[in-house]
């Protein structure tokens, strides 16, 4: 009981952690968000001298979105998905009024026409929700010329902004890069000391812990995408393209090493279970990875490719060969497991994946 309100306790913390974390990670976009919100409005109430024009704010913050990902692409369906439901909107009341009826052939018609377009979802929805707004609000004569240009001064305003990108999600791919290797060594080295104490409720607590960890593959590709997508839409980025497509490289590797880390920590939690013994030895390897793959995600974080493990990666390769085997399942298992590790962390620091598999002796 006591174990498990400490796990419950220290999940907690997790979580608050994670979602300030990701607020922090955020910060930039909300704020340039609400500051092409703003500027929009000026742009469309104080020059253009409309009159509430509420859809120029709108069509900034919706093009902006929460990602960097595809956003001339937003800007683009969300101005045509309102000229296309403002215009069916205008002509439907026009000619037979405003209703429940005449807002359910506007939805209908304007998101099979945008479908019939191939359109993307944003589009489809934007032409349904902008037909809705005119024919509630049955717009004035010319009005419906107005929304348009106030469409067109929030996309201006989103697309001028999408351009001005920190480099923090740049870094972004490599940091989480190195979250991931940093797990890894978190890992080897509780499965390593439940190795020395056999604590089964501890190394299952390991265990539940290492399948909790899928999530941070998928930010680590998100992440990555995100990047690319950074620096395929600013010109101010695109110098960094060659850096973010080595990042997204180390996406597949690092998968492979957190995949091999898990059968470790569950061979461990079945060798504790079980009362199946494992030389001392392979722990001392266990331990001497996890310093590794902490120095490892030194590098990544220091913004260097690891070259600088490579050496102590193979010579700890070839110390699995060196060490007593045994006949045990559980024990043979965990060592393979060991070496897979070490290759795909030779991998990460930028060798060929098979060449990093034959620097292993098999014995």
């Amino acid at each position: 009981m006591r174990l498990d309100a400490e796990l419950v306790a220290a999940r907690g913390r997790t979580s608050l952690r994670a979602r300030v974390a990701r607020l922090r990670a955020k910060g930039w976009v909300i704020g340039q968000c609400a500051i092409a919100a703003g500027v929009a409005w000026w742009l469309a109430a104080d020059v253009f001298d409309h009159h509430l024009p509420f859809f120029a704010p709108i069509a900034a913050v919706v093009s902006l979105g929460m990602s960097y990902g595809q956003r001339q692409r937003r800007v683009a369906e969300v101005t045509v998905g309102v000229a296309l439901g403002v215009f069916l909107g205008d002509a439907t009341t026009h000619l037979i009024g405003s209703g429940g009826l005449q807002i359910a052939l506007i939805v209908a018609a304007g998101m099979s026409i945008a479908l019939l377009l191939d359109a993307g979802q944003l589009l489809i929805i934007q032409a349904a929700v902008q037909g809705i707004v005119v024919a509630a609000l049955a717009p004035a004569p010319g009005d419906a010329f107005l929304r348009w240009t106030d469409a067109i001064i929030g996309g201006a305003v989103a697309l001028v902004a999408a351009t001005v990108v920190p480099r923090a999600p740049l870094r972004k791919p490599r940091d989480q890069a190195a979250v991931v290797v940093r797990k890894i060594a978190e890992l080897l080295r509780s499965s390593a000391d439940r190795l020395g104490d056999g604590d089964v409720e501890r190394a299952l607590a390991v265990l539940r812990d290492a399948r909790t960890t899928d999530i941070l593959i998928g930010e680590l590709r998100a992440a990555s995408e995100e990047g690319l997508s950074v620096v395929s839409s600013s010109p101010f980025r695109r110098r960094h393209g060659e850096q973010q497509r080595q990042l997204a490289e180390l996406v597949e590797p690092l998968d492979v090493a957190l995949r091999n880390t898990r059968v470790v920590v569950r061979r461990v939690a079945v060798a504790c279970y079980r009362r199946e013994p494992v030389p001392m030895s392979y722990a001392a390897l266990m331990r001497d990875l996890a310093v590794l793959a902490e120095r490892v995600a030194d590098e990544l974080v220091a913004d260097r490719m690891a070259t600088a493990v490579i050496e102590d990666l193979i010579a700890l390769g070839r110390a699995t060969a060196q060490v007593e085997h045994s006949d045990d399942l559980s024990a043979e298992v965990i060592l393979a497991q060991v070496r897979s590790i070490i290759a795909d962390l030779l991998a990460l620091c930028g060798m060929d994946p098979l060449e990093a598999t034959d620097v292993i002796p098999l014995r």
